[in-house]
């Protein structure tokens, strides 16, 4: 029979086994996580540096878009419908537009977070801009935006009729007075006066006509002419003034209305002086003179006064009809035409060179003393 070898003995406890077994597991636990930490991440290769990831940072959020919405309306405070809103954003070039609906909202949807303006413009009013911030996924209102009216400067020319301005000139001419109370109606200081229409002449002779001045005139003439016993046939007293007086005013009634605006009116002529100042006193003295039997006509031509000279004749006619008859007859006619005529060139004078310096209300002069020479 064989003999059995039987192993040596080795004087270890269980406890020192149990240990060497647990140090041996222990030793390949340490061993696989080792070679997992050495383990490339990612795209690295082996050796090469791993980025480091700071622990416990939060990561950047997701900007998600927004929306914006507001009112638009009028300085009444009424909702404005048709509005244009424009919406630009910094840093794009890319422009969004909506119009307010009736109720004068507007709404602009899926806006990128980030600062904004909003172009407000319509028709008729001043332009407005709202700007603010929009974040991440908001639903921003705006305040109410409130429109102003535009406020825009229009230049208009007015430009009068012919008409129009001669009225205007008449006016002035009706203000000029010699030591403020004498008329000096029929003087313009304007070379290039507009014509007067025939109702413009009328008008004029009209207001000569009941002018106070104007009937102290004829008093004071049928006053010399009493003195002077003129027309004897009226007599003297109370009485032979009253006839004087009466035939003087007609006088001057017939050749202011028939002169002045009857013929002016029949033949478009102007019975207005126009005033010269200009040149020497030589030929200012022959332009007065002159203008006693010329006149400019409506169209601006010098041609002769067909209507001063008519209307002298015309009036010396119809006065034969109030004269004494001893004083009556075509030579009383022609005398007083003559007389009219001469008494004009006298005037004319006196226009250019004397009233004209102590007339009030002259056009284009800065005081009642100083005349102005067109």
């Amino acid at each position: 029979m064989a003999r059995k070898c039987d192993s040596p003995r080795i004087g270890l406890s269980p406890w020192t086994w149990l240990s060497g077994i647990l140090l041996i597991c222990g030793c390949s636990t340490l061993a696989k996580t080792q070679q997992t930490a050495n383990i490339p991440v990612g795209n690295h290769l082996p050796g090469s540096r791993v980025p480091e990831v700071a622990i416990g940072e939060p990561q950047e959020q997701q900007k998600i878009p927004g929306n914006i919405s507001g009112t638009v309306v009028g300085p009444d405070g009424v909702a404005l419908a048709g509005v244009s809103v424009k919406l630009a954003i910094e840093g794009q070039s890319a422009r969004q537009e909506v119009f307010t609906s009736e109720d004068g909202k507007f709404a602009l949807t899926h806006i990128a977070p980030g600062s904004f303006q909003l172009t407000i413009t319509s028709e008729g009013f001043s332009t407005q801009t709202s700007t603010g911030v929009l974040h991440s996924g908001e639903n921003l209102v705006v305040p109410p935006i409130s429109l102003v009216l535009a406020t825009t400067i229009t230049k208009v020319r007015v430009e009068l009729s012919p008409i129009e301005i001669a009225q205007e000139q008449m006016n002035d001419e009706m203000k000029q007075r010699v030591l403020g109370a004498i008329p000096n109606f029929y003087v313009t200081y304007v070379p290039n006066a507009a014509p007067l229409t025939s109702k413009q002449k009328y008008q004029m002779a009209w207001k000569l006509g009941i002018d106070p001045a104007f009937i102290v005139g004829a008093a004071g003439v049928a006053g010399v002419q009493q003195a002077r016993n003129e027309f004897s046939g009226y007599g003297q007293g109370a009485q032979g003034y009253a006839k004087r007086f009466g035939a003087t005013f007609a006088d001057f009634t017939m050749s202011n209305l028939l002169g002045n605006a009857v013929f002016p009116a029949l033949f478009k002529q102007d019975p207005r002086y126009f005033y010269n100042g200009m040149g020497t006193t030589k030929s200012r003295a022959l332009y007065a003179l002159a203008n006693a039997v010329i006149c400019k006509s409506d169209k601006g031509h010098w041609q002769a006064n067909y209507s001063h000279i008519i209307g002298s004749l015309t009036a010396g006619g119809i006065s034969n009809l109030y004269y004494p008859a001893s004083d009556r007859g075509a030579a009383l006619t022609f005398e007083n035409t003559a007389i009219g005529i001469g008494g004009t060139a006298i005037l004319n004078l006196l226009k250019e060179f004397v009233l004209t310096k102590i007339t009030t209300n002259v056009p284009g002069r800065s005081n009642s003393t100083t005349p102005s020479h067109p």
